[in-house]
């Protein structure tokens, strides 16, 4: 079985940096972080502005684990990464694999 494409589940959102848990390592030694971003905007649905808010669970690996780590709180950020189900299977979680501050 080959690679899927990554163009199927791509994520770009901007959320400020809300939580940032402990810098911890796989057991096969990769850097690997916990956050929790939140994410205000206005989106127009049907025509009709609509006000969103939401918090988001993220986790990164390797360097952008650790670049990641280093963020301020309250940082907003332009996240690009991919979804996939919690451990537990009840939620999402973005695996972020870049990141810029704003």
């Amino acid at each position: 079985m080959g690679v899927e494409s990554a163009a199927a589940n791509r994520l770009a959102i901007t959320a400020a940096l809300l939580e940032v848990g402990a810098l911890r390592f796989t057991p096969a030694g990769v850097p690997a972080i916990d956050v929790l971003l939140s994410h205000r905007s206005a989106q127009v649905e049907a025509g009709q502005v609509r006000q969103v808010a939401l918090q988001l669970k993220a986790v990164a690996f390797g360097t952008v684990a650790e670049s990641l780590g280093r963020q301020p709180l309250g940082v907003d950020l332009d996240i690009q990464g991919f979804l996939t189900n919690t451990r537990n299977g009840k939620g999402v979680v973005l695996h972020v694999q870049d990141f810029k501050p704003i």
